[in-house]
């Protein structure tokens, strides 16, 4: 605020004034100390006929009154004001809504305080929601907008009218902004903002929904948990009801709760395993148990708004199916259980590469004369001479693969054939299997595809397999360096390490009596490839227990590069499955669990996903796509088309959208597109990438919601703290609404670019003899009343 000062024009009166205060000064003292009466009566006396004489002597010196103030008509005025359909919700006790209240004040009967500002203002009028837009008469405020963008509003007003003379901006508005999550936008630069606060504090009823958050896993126990919070007001001990409902509008699960003070937070859980691949849509919605209207009849219903009583989630079940290559030295049971249990898991494919006949050492003719083929494949097909195993290859037998063509020359020589799989198992195989430039593919499979690797104990795995000082050796998660131990092992106890106990796929119950209960029943071990101990950085997660209380790791985890490997040392897990039949499904279980964990990081050729951008009024989604080309490396001259499709929601049958994704600048590979969603619902997204040549190089689906109401109605009460934060970073403060008038009327003396001088004489004003004469009206009458000459 401009302070106004005080300054004397008749300076030159200025010694004469003083010689005769001075004068009266002493007359009076004078005459009142020859006075009978008490001192303190003099002394009063004395004071009021001295401020008299001294206000009548200051007229000598022509006293004026100075400040600034704006200039009438050089400063811009900006009125912006709220949109949204937020500004529908009626306050408790009236019958107007907010959105009617803030039209009556600008253009209706309350509208005076307007025609005020523009006697010194250039009044601009702006309106917003998702976005700001001018206004010549606020005729345009219809309080539909989907979204109260306040801090785009005042960035976007920065810029307008950045190089004008602007002296405040007048935000008229509730305050529950949808762009402003947690940190303001930058507001230097802005003029003072004075928020005219719409809304009472104490709203109408309302339950309201204000987190749903979806937590996933790739294992069996809970794969996906729903938790809702909602908020409740107005509700003291009803019940608050949640369904959660699939994409059919099906009622999958349903939870009550019991309000039991206003304003508390509820809390729902739902868990479920969706029933198909892919991509998922659900809707949780809330309501009093019992309530007329309370999840779709608006017009029926006792709250103050039900567009925040539903939300939408997208659940993600899979993106598989995961190409797993087992790889094992001979026929063994680990397999059988190991192919068994995945059968039952249709994101997981295992395809087998069994060796049932080791290469001789040395070539000899073994068969007829003048034949140099294995016997063992005498008379089946017509093979030819190369697809014929000699004797000095390796007998392997090939299950599961998805044609003929594949794993037909053994183990993959070539990136691309490897890094077409997402995980690889070794068990009961020596290193020398694999050539040196295997072990090194195998190597860069994990490090830098970033694949799975697992290597299961046996008699020709580990250090009896001689993988140390190997390329497949360095990225166990153990040291194979041992010292020779002839100790004999039999009867190993299984348990979990305290990092074991943390990981959801290493237990097999949902409790932990119940998972040491289990532990405790499995049977012993008697096959153990001992490693000296775990590298750094490495993870035990189950060690086996000898008859001398000596533990030894069992199952061990690291990442390695992008990847991660794993190793089981125990070589004969499957007699867990011979004791009982609950046993055996134990053992497929945790199969499918350390296969799934095995698999759960592994990058796809192609990778989609979709992001709601942080403080972005209209919720916009940035899709981003990843592609690879065969050797897993950036493609960065590919093609990438999106073909975004509203399942759920008033538009679920709209034709799909193809939004082509442009290459970023700043990563290779990288392809990124922007969304804006318009309508309420769940939304599905398919990146279809295409190479140079136009061959197509993979494919990847996600999905999304988008709730654009439920933002909006979050909270119902004003933000008034907001606001005043606004006020004070802008050097502004916040009006209320009952003294726009008194508000107007004083703004041209508030801070303002363009401002002019203005000066009021004090010396010839009724005031100022007003105030001497009552002076001495005042001394005259107390020296009546005590009779006083």
């Amino acid at each position: 605020m401009s302070l106004a000062s005080l300054i004397f024009s008749g300076r030159d009166w200025l010694v004469p004034v003083l010689a005769l205060a001075g004068f009266g000064l002493v007359v009076l003292i004078w005459s009142y100390a020859r006075a009978e009466a008490d001192r303190g009566l003099r002394a009063v006396c004395v004071l009021l006929k001295v401020l008299g004489f001294a206000a009548l002597a200051l007229c000598l010196l022509e006293p004026l009154w100075t400040g600034q103030r704006a200039k009438p008509g050089a400063n811009l005025l900006a009125v912006v004001a709220d949109n949204s359909q937020g500004m529908q919700i009626h306050d408790r006790g009236n019958s107007q809504s907010r959105g009617e209240f803030l039209r009556d004040v600008l253009v209706g009967k309350s509208a005076d305080w307007l025609s005020k500002l523009r006697e010194n203002f250039e009044v601009r009028g702006y309106v917003f929601d998702s976005r700001l837009q001018p206004s010549t008469d606020f005729t345009e405020l219809s309080f539909d907008g989907r979204a109260s963008a306040i801090g785009s509003a005042l960035t976007t007003l920065k810029e307008r009218l950045g190089n004008r003379p602007v002296a405040g901006v007048v935000l008229l508005t509730d305050g529950n902004a949808t762009d402003i999550a947690g940190e303001l936008p930058d507001l230097k630069g802005l003029p003072p903002i004075y928020p005219v606060v719409i809304g009472r504090e104490d709203a109408e009823r309302d339950i309201a929904l204000a987190h749903v958050t979806a937590t996933q896993t790739s294992f069996e126990d809970a794969p996906v948990t729903i938790q809702a919070d909602a908020i409740a007001s107005g509700y003291v001990d009803a019940d608050v009801k949640a369904e959660l409902l699939d994409s059919a509008g099906k009622v999958v699960g349903q939870q009550t709760v019991r309000v039991r003070q206003d304003g508390e937070t509820l809390s729902f859980r739902f868990q479920l395993k969706p029933e198909q691949r892919g991509i998922s849509f659900y809707r949780v919605r809330v309501g009093a148990q019992g309530e007329a209207g309370q999840f779709t009849d608006a017009k029926n219903s006792a709250e103050a708004t039900l567009a925040n009583n539903t939300r939408v989630l997208a659940v993600d079940r899979g993106r598989g199916p995961f190409r797993i290559l087992y790889v094992s030295g001979r026929p063994n049971w680990e397999f059988k259980f190991l192919n068994r249990a995945l059968t039952e898991d249709d994101q997981v494919e295992l395809m087998g590469l069994i060796r049932i006949a080791k290469r001789e050492p040395k070539f000899d003719f073994r068969g007829r004369a003048g034949e140099s083929s294995n016997p063992l494949f005498r008379g089946f097909g017509n093979q030819s001479k190369e697809e014929i195993q000699r004797y000095d290859q390796p007998v392997l037998i090939r299950l599961n693969t998805k044609d003929p063509d594949e794993l037909v020359k053994g183990f993959p020589t070539t990136a691309e054939e490897l890094f077409a799989y997402h995980a690889v198992i070794v068990d009961d195989l020596e290193a020398e299997f694999f050539t040196a430039d295997q072990k090194s593919l195998v190597q860069k499979f994990v490090g830098e595809r970033g694949g799975g690797f697992l290597m299961l104990g046996g008699a020709e795995s580990f250090h009896e397999g001689g993988y140390l000082r190997t390329p497949i050796g360095d990225l166990l998660p153990v040291y194979l360096d041992r010292a020779p131990d002839d100790t004999p092992r039999e009867n190993l106890r299984l348990g979990l390490t305290r990092e074991g106990w943390l990981q959801s796929w290493a237990r097999l119950r949902p409790t932990e009596s119940e998972e040491k209960t289990r532990l405790a029943a499995m049977p012993g071990f008697d096959l153990l490839n001992e490693v000296r101990d775990l590298k750094p950085g490495a993870s035990g997660i189950a060690t086996v227990t000898d008859a001398n209380g000596r533990a030894l790791p069992a199952v061990a985890v690291q990442r390695f590069g992008h990847g991660r490997s794993a190793v089981v040392t125990v070589g004969d897990v499957w007699r867990w499955g011979f004791r009982a039949p609950e046993m055996s499904t134990d053992m497929a279980k945790a199969w499918r669990q350390l296969t799934r964990w095995l698999v759960a990081d592994v990058p796809h050729k192609v990778e989609l996903a979709a992001q709601t951008k942080k403080g972005d009024a209209n919720q916009a989604v940035e899709l981003r796509v990843r592609v690879r080309d065969s050797k897993y490396l950036p493609l960065d001259n590919a093609t990438v088309m999106l073909h975004v499709q509203p399942v759920l929601g008033g538009v679920s049958n709209a034709p799909a959208i193809r939004l082509p994704a442009e290459p970023s600048t700043t990563e290779p590979g990288l392809y990124i597109a922007t969304f804006v969603p318009r309508e309420t619902g769940g939304y599905h997204v398919e990146a279809v990438a295409t190479n140079n040549v136009g061959a197509e190089a993979g494919r990847a689906v996600a999905g999304w919601t988008t709730d654009l109401a439920a933002e909006e109605f979050r909270s119902l009460k004003p933000n008034r703290a907001l606001l005043e934060t606004i006020a004070k970073q802008t050097g502004g403060e916040v009006v209320d609404m009952g003294s726009l008038g008194g508000f107007a009327a004083r703004l041209p003396s508030l801070k303002a670019p363009v401002t002019e001088a203005w000066t009021m004489p004090l010396w010839h004003q009724p005031v100022v003899f007003l105030f001497a004469l009552l002076c001495f009206i005042a001394e005259w009458g107390l020296r009546r009343r005590r009779g006083l000459p």
